[in-house]
Formats: structure tokens, sequence, C-alpha cells
């Protein structure tokens, strides 16, 4: 779980800005807030970052996405590393970008930070927090480490810091070397941050191919539910050699392709297909929607041919029900929640999300949105809703709702944002600028 996450000198954001998912002491909806008794903490299962355009929100996104690519995948040797500096005053394009997370992981809590240029990591570090003290794991300076001298295998973690390179993160390295002593750090970012664009598809869409997956069945469950017009979804075996791809790319695939293994495939916009070897035979599947017809039948549809809303909701839906699920890790991450989905939807995909969240959850679910239907105390508390306003000077801050003390658990918080109380709404001038245009004529 994610409990804070300070970004400075990114894209937007100039100075240090600090975002926490670490209750408040209010007690609106308390009863779904997941407790860590070792740490006598509550943390929050759910935050909205509202604002206008051009604000900050998709920064938040972008930050939290550099930062798992680059622990994940990492950098190629001697490449420069995609950091996006603050670029609106002279001074900030030379300095470092920082990022510091705090993270729940197995109910320990790390703190991990590090500072980066485009040429290199210039500062690393990985606290483990306990209850009444900290341990710095290992503390990076250029290419000086020091480790914590309890630490097993001290010396080894030495000659493993050797081989890292300088556009390269110790812990994204070190698991590489076969470490295991930071390896959770490195696999919450790997395998429980799931970070969702507006124009993502949904990557395991095999999923929906397969009967026997239980993501087949809850999806056609739902679906009909969320008056999509789809009855539900299916695969369809077409022709393998019919694929609208350069022949080179069919014969490396057939090359290549091995028995039992499945090959995701994109052919160019909401065209998927899953390639398989079945004994000398290469099968092609592609996904595709049923709509009830008035005799009782069914009508096959392309996704393609579905509504932006209907492809949006078949590539979140998923998403929703996995952080919903018991005992659920994930930590998913939606940029623009609310695009092509109406109001309503949004909302209660939401609302049931946020059903499932008790004491003893451990997922989260973080979007950016327009939608103030959503902006109601009645559903959300006001430590889960955030603001991204930008400064005159272009830079881009975060404020919590729980941060202004005039707004009270029964006002109308909805009103008051919009009226511009609160910032975070666009500061526009195109009426008066018609009127002049007008008037010049």
């Amino acid at each position: 779980m994610i409990l804070t996450l300070t970004i400075e000198n990114w894209m937007s954001y100039k100075d240090s800005v600090e975002f926490s998912m670490i209750a408040s002491k209010e007690r609106q909806h308390g009863e779904r807030l997941p407790k860590v008794a070792k740490y006598s903490t509550r943390i929050l299962p759910f935050a909205a970052i509202y604002g206008g355009n051009a604000s900050g929100k998709t920064n938040f996104f972008k930050a939290l996405n550099f930062i798992r690519g680059l622990v994940v995948r990492g950098s190629s040797p001697d490449s420069m590393i995609s950091v996006e500096p603050y670029r609106l005053d002279g001074n900030s394009a030379d300095k470092p970008s920082r990022f510091k997370l705090e993270l729940l992981i197995d109910e320990l809590i790390y703190e991990f930070s590090f500072a980066v240029t485009r040429k290199a990591i210039i500062e690393e570090k990985l606290v483990l927090i306990n209850s009444t003290s900290e341990k710095v794991l290992y503390d990076r300076q250029g290419s000086n480490p020091n480790f914590d001298s309890s630490l097993d295998k001290e010396q080894f973690l030495h000659f493993a810091f050797q081989g890292t390179r300088d556009n390269q993160l110790f812990l994204t390295n070190s698991v590489s070397q076969k470490v295991d002593t930071f390896k959770p750090v490195y696999d919450w970012f790997k395998d429980s941050l799931v970070l969702v664009a507006p124009d993502a598809r949904f990557e395991p869409f095999e999923h929906f191919l397969d009967k026997n997956h239980p993501l087949y069945g809850t999806m056609n469950e739902m679906l009909p539910l969320l008056d999509t017009g789809i009855s539900h979804i299916g695969g369809e075996e077409v022709p393998f050699e019919n694929l609208p791809l350069p022949e080179d790319i069919i014969n490396k695939i057939r090359e290549d392709i091995k028995e039992d293994a499945a090959v995701r495939l994109n052919a160019g916009p909401n065209e998927r297909f899953i390639i398989t070897r079945r004994g000398e035979e290469i099968i092609a599947k592609k996904l595709i929607t049923f709509h009830p017809k008035s005799d009782g039948t069914e009508a096959k549809f392309e996704v393609r041919q579905e509504s932006d809303g209907s492809q949006r909701i078949i590539d979140l839906l998923p998403a929703f029900l996995e952080v919903s699920a018991p005992s659920s890790p994930k930590v998913y991450v939606i940029d623009e929640v609310d695009r092509s989905l109406h109001s309503l939807l949004t909302r209660q995909l939401i609302e049931a999300y946020l059903a499932s969240c008790n004491n003893e959850s451990r997922a989260q679910l973080l979007i950016t949105t327009h939608d103030v239907l959503l902006m109601d105390q009645d559903l959300l508390r006001r430590d889960e809703m955030w603001v991204a306003e930008r400064d005159v000077d272009g830079s881009s801050k975060l404020l919590s709702f729980s941060d202004y003390k005039d707004v009270r658990y029964d006002k109308d918080i909805r009103k008051s944002y919009l009226q511009g109380r609160l910032g975070g709404v666009p500061k526009i001038l195109l009426s008066s600028a018609f009127i002049d245009s007008r008037e010049g004529d």
C-alpha cells in the first residue's frame, strides 16, 4: 500500500509536494479504513485527484509510471534516463528530480527514495521503519554505498553494488544479482502497482477467452448489469495467416512460438489476438462481444465496433474486480477514470469497490478525474479528495480537502469547488474574448 508519495522537480511539480494516503482523525466512513495495529495507523483505501486541465493531475500519474519503469525495467547501458524536470524557470532543468515513497509491504513500512538526473542516479536510500525506530538498509550517494552492518552478506552487497551502473537503481540491480534482501520492495513495484492510462488496453485479455478462468465468468455476469447492451464476451478463432500483419512478422511468430505458450498481439486499434500453438498448427483467437436480438438469438460484434464507453468498461472492469477481491494486495492508479463513462456508472463502480473495503483490506484505488459527481461526502472522506492547482508560474501543487479548515463534514463540497473556493478549477476567459472579437468587427 502507498502511505505517502513526495515529488520534487518533476514536470509541473517545481517544489516538493506530498501526497498522503494516511488517514486523518476525521470519523467519516471509518469502518472501511484498513488498520495497521503495529504502527497505530489507519490507511485510506481510495483517493481522487481533481483539477482543471493542465493542473498536474496526469503528471502525478506519470511520476508513478516513471518510478515503476525505472525500478522494474531499469535503463539500458549508456542510455539517458527519461526524467522530465520542471522547465519553466532557468534553474530547475539542471537540478535532480526527487521521489520518495512510504510503502506498506507485508505489514512492514519501507521508505524508498532517490534523486535522478538524465545522466545518473545521484542518491538512493531504502529505510525500514519499525514502530519505534528506523533502520537505513542502504544509502547511496553517487557511487558510494553504505549498508546496515546487521544485514546478511554485507560484503556481498558491496560486491553487488560494483555492477550497478550510474544510470541504474541499486534496487533494480540487486534483484538481477540474486540479492533477496530488498526484493519485496522491487516485487511491490512489479506485481502490486498497476497503472492504467486513459487509452490503455487491459493486457491479460486472454482470460476473457478461457471459459475456465474465473474472470471469464465474472465479466459475463457483470457486463449485462452495466447497460452496455452486451450480453457476454468470448473468443473466436481466426486463420492465423489472415491476421493484418506483415508477412515477416507472421513468419517470425510461426518460428518462435512454442507449444503451450501464448502470445498477446495488438494488430491495430482494438484488434487484439492471442496466438498459441497446437502441435504443428498456429491458432489465433480474437475477443468478440455478443448482443441479444429480438428473436432470442445473438448478434456478434467486433470489439472495435463497440462504443468508446463499452470498450472502456471492458478495459476497466477487470481492474475494479481485482482491486475489490478479498485479500487483494493491488494498488491501481487510473488516470481519467471517467473517460467515456457516464457519471452514474463511474460512481457505481467506485461505490462497489468501497463497499468491499474493511479494516483488513490492503488494496488501494487512486484515480484522477473531472467528474464532480464523485465529489460527495456521502461517498468519500475529505482526506480522500485532492485537488491539483496550477500557480501563476506554471507549477503545480496538491492539496487535500481535509487541509481546508472551513470544509465541514456537512458542507456541499461540490458547490464550493465549482465556485472556485477550493482551487483546482480552470480560469477560463473565453467569453470575454468572444465579446471583444465581436466588438472589433
